[in-house]
């Protein structure tokens, strides 16, 4: 499916909008990099948000991995009658009868309504200086609240994405088998991080799904995470939901080919996606394919989806692929490096250093501006002029000799009010206490404890 040609790319650093150029030559990759995609790292306010038009007339199936193809029209006046310009929406791509998909009309982008619940920033003094920092947005900014999530899910993916949407206002509704999630006996501490806030029922889905039909009925958004057609089988797939219903399938490898039955966990679907080649055996420190590609990929189509349905007032079928979704995290990269491993360990101007007291920091500097600084306050000029030649072996040598000769908290302040992109290695701890403060979090639900009441609700007792 091709893309729309009258999207622009948006630098942050400069704060306005450009249209992208056809193509840049070869020779300008490096410059590119330094120049454009990575410089200046102080955030300004995002630009308009561009939501795209749904489908005019179906109830979409979004297989995400840029396959669009219409799945059943809905023609219940209930849920149209409140659509403000159904005749101004475009239509999605058809299947054809081969199988492949045809290419849209570009579609029309519309302004987003403003989102509400922007970080609102605030001063704090961190290492001796004010920084801007987010803010928790309070509840009354929530842009979901209303809404009703049922998450169907088990372990980390799908328990990530509905705590993101029940931090947006959702209330979410976690339905568990009479055991509980997996996740209470193997990683209890993150089971507990994540399941705070939500309501908890219990329902046996091999036995008894009565009650879990029932919330799937009553839910803005359904997520689910078993494998093709479990869902199915248990009477809660996408068919046994009302047509206004957003319903997203979180999966290993999507629903369609030779990997869709597979099973797997994060590793697995990172290796699959190509993404572990530059860095194996090393294991990636937190799990991209479960978090990234699955949960926040989720979250962002769930809201996407939300945003059409307020427009046509037609539910969506989600399914996210967590293989394709990590594969695409890379994919740009195909076409090649303008240096070889660019940013996963090519670079010494990109690279994790090891200083005198054990301890590691970062050096991320990738401008020749930066680099330059970087090399004068080491004292060694001389070296910023070697920042892309081949032997970077060399190079990181070098540096690697000069940062080891203090501690971390040495080097922090000599960087401290530099224009370097020098900073630390964290540990866990100390990233959240110097981000903070954070909101306090909601209260613990018990297993089951909102069973009964889910059950008198809707007349199930």
């Amino acid at each position: 499916m091709s893309a729309p040609a009258n999207l622009a790319n948006h630098h942050g650093d400069e704060g306005r909008v450009v249209t992208p150029r056809a193509q840049e030559d070869l020779d300008e990759a490096q410059e590119l990099l330094v120049g454009r995609f990575v410089r200046g790292l102080d955030a300004r306010e995002p630009r308009k948000q561009l939501a795209p038009v749904l489908a005019e007339d179906g109830r979409e199936h979004l297989v995400l991995r840029g396959e669009v193809v219409v799945q059943e029209a809905v023609r219940d006046p209930r849920l149209l009658g409140d659509v403000p310009d159904p005749g101004g929406v475009e239509a999605a791509p058809r299947e054809h009868a081969d199988g492949g998909v045809e290419n849209p009309p570009t579609r029309l982008l519309r302004p987003a309504l403003p989102v509400p619940g922007r970080a609102l920033a605030r001063d704090r003094t961190v290492s001796q200086r004010p920084v801007r920092i987010g803010a928790v947005p309070d509840t009354a900014q929530q842009p979901l609240t209303g809404m009703l999530v049922v998450d169907l899910t088990r372990y980390l993916p799908g328990a990530f994405a509905s705590r993101e949407l029940l931090r947006l206002g959702a209330r979410v509704v976690r339905v568990e088998a009479p055991e509980g999630d997996p996740m209470r006996r193997t990683a209890p501490a993150w089971d507990d991080a994540l399941r705070r806030g939500k309501e908890s029922v219990v329902c046996d889905l091999k036995s008894d799904a009565a009650l879990a039909r029932a919330l799937c009925a009553r839910a803005d958004v359904v997520l689910e995470g078993f494998r093709p057609g479990v869902a199915a089988r248990l009477g809660i797939g996408p068919d046994d939901v009302p047509a206004h219903v957003l319903y997203c399938s979180i999966t290993g490898f999507g629903t369609e080919g030779r990997h869709a039955d597979r099973v797997g966990h994060d590793l697995n679907y990172l290796g699959w996606a190509g993404t572990l080649e530059d860095t194996a055996p090393a294991l990636p420190p937190v799990q991209v394919a479960d978090l990234a590609a699955g949960a926040l990929r989720a979250v962002a189509e769930v809201l996407a989806a939300l945003v059409g349905r307020e427009r046509t007032g037609r539910g969506a079928r989600l399914v996210v692929s967590m293989t394709h979704g990590a594969h695409e995290l890379a994919a740009h990269r195909l076409g090649g490096d303008p240096l070889p491993r660019l940013l996963t360990g090519g670079l010494a101007c990109y690279e994790t250093y090891a200083t005198a007291d054990g301890r590691h920091l970062t050096l991320a500097a990738l401008e020749p501006a930066f680099f330059a600084r970087v090399c004068e306050i080491l004292d060694v000029p001389e070296l910023a002029a070697r920042q892309y030649e081949p032997d970077q072996a060399a190079l990181r040598a070098e540096l690697s000799a000069l940062f080891a000769r203090r501690a971390l908290a040495d080097w922090l302040d000599v960087f401290d009010d530099e224009e370097a992109c020098v900073g630390p290695v964290a540990t866990l701890a100390e990233a959240h206490a110097d981000l903070g403060p954070w909101p306090e979090p909601p209260p613990d639900v018990p297993l089951g404890a909102d069973t009964e009441p889910w059950r008198a609700e809707l007349a199930l007792v």
